[in-house]
């Protein structure tokens, strides 16, 4: 698009609100409350957790620069690195889609939950939970079309819930009940806040697809790093005000046992009305991405199968557009988890999901480090020292929240 006079792509502004808008959604509904246990002092982590995700995200811009592929996430393990680590950041990939899905579905639950109090509970969530999983399989069963239009549509209205719950949260702020907050945990903030990078990420997932949008973007080599760079730094800001916004309003205490964080600050401040609003648009966003994710793992299974990397039952069937084998498979695997992972609270279910899917995606974005270190032998001395920076930085990054989870 760059290329034609005649057509006018993506400055560099306007690229990093496309990076940032793409990924500030349904991954925050119910992140305030999964940090209650350690308190307002998780900002400290969203800083430190910005700071990884830049640097990942600047791995992807040079690889999305240098040997741009659809693919590439799970391609450049194999190439970069080892066939096998292709096999590994497929199977990663994969598996932190499904269960990550489960996370989403979970999400839906506790804003539905706000309607409807008796879904609180180990086995009225589960239930919940699959039964919004196989409404967006036949969703997804229907075509793709439909899956687009619901998961499009739903897209702005996601932003209700972080916006109202920021404009209140701000207006609304009580510095005693954030100071409070601080570190509930007990623990030390050298050890409370590492073992937080894991949970934080949840919110990141995915911004390796900013690369995606290169051929749309205005002299990519320049203004794809900067939209990269700028939309997880925006995107921060928004996740850490949004944050700061319910630890300033509701208690630690009570916001550990909330399944709807955002509705309920606005629901304090503003009241039952307005909450059920915000409740209704997150409920609305949840479902949306569940239909979309569900559509993404399946593919991505039935892209590994066609490579040889996953079990051929998951891949598509010849001739069709859709991988209905996949996406059923893929249900299936999402309802065993859910039931595998019932736990006494759904905050405590959906902690050991999203960290579960961090955890391998941490794994994929830490192989692709090391593809572009592989990658960079034909650079200039300067050129490759920044990108072994970039790369070495990301690296680090991945495997010291993995270790620092694993320690707490």
């Amino acid at each position: 698009m760059a290329d034609d006079p005649k057509q006018k792509g993506l400055g560099a502004l306007t690229a990093t609100f496309l990076v940032a808008g793409n990924m500030v959604g349904s991954g925050l509904f119910l992140l305030p409350a999964s940090l209650a246990g350690v308190g307002s002092s998780s900002l400290i982590g969203w800083g430190i957790a910005g700071v990884g995700a830049m640097a990942i995200a600047g791995v992807f811009a040079i690889l999305g620069a240098v040997r741009p592929d659809p693919d590439g996430l799970v391609r450049y393990p194999a190439d970069g690195v080892h066939p096998w680590a292709g096999a590994i950041a497929w199977g990663a990939y994969w598996l932190s889609c499904w269960v990550g899905n489960v996370a989403i579905a979970l999400a839906a639950v506790g804003y539905l939950a706000y309607f409807l109090p008796a879904l609180i509970g180990p086995w009225p969530t589960a239930i919940a939970a699959i039964v919004a999983i196989w409404l967006m399989t036949l969703a997804n069963l229907s075509g793709p079309r439909v899956v687009g239009w619901f998961s499009g549509s739903t897209l702005l209205i996601g932003l209700v819930p972080i916006v109202a719950a920021i404009i209140a949260g701000v207006i609304g702020f009580d510095a005693d009940v954030f100071a409070a907050s601080w570190n509930v945990s007990g623990q030390p903030l050298t050890h409370a806040i590492p073992a937080t990078l894991v949970t934080i990420f949840w919110a990141y997932l995915g911004l390796e697809s900013a690369t995606i949008a290169a051929k749309a973007v205005d002299n990519p080599r320049r203004n794809l790093p900067i939209a990269t760079l700028g939309g997880v730094a925006l995107a921060t800001v928004v996740y850490a005000a949004a944050t700061a916004a319910v630890m300033g309003v509701i208690p630690a205490g009570d916001l550990a046992k909330s399944t709807a964080p955002f509705a309920d600050v606005v629901g304090r401040l503003v009241g039952p009305v307005a909450g059920a609003v915000v409740a209704a648009c997150a409920l609305a966003k949840t479902l949306g991405t569940l239909a979309g994710w569900l559509l993404v793992a399946a593919e991505a299974g039935a892209s590994g199968a066609a490579s040889g990397y996953l079990p051929r039952a998951i891949g598509g069937e010849p001739g069709s557009r859709l991988p209905v084998r996949g996406v059923v498979a893929t249900a299936v695997l999402m309802s065993i988890t859910t039931l595998a992972t019932i736990s006494p609270t759904l905050t405590k279910q959906f902690n050991a999901l999203i960290n579960a899917a961090v955890l391998a995606n941490l794994l994929v974005y830490l192989l692709c480090a090391v593809a572009l270190l592989r990658f960079s032998g034909g650079l200039s001395p300067g050129r490759r020292f920044a990108v072994w920076a970039v790369a070495g930085l990301a690296g680090a990054f991945c495997l010291w929240a993995t270790f620092a989870y694993l320690a707490g």
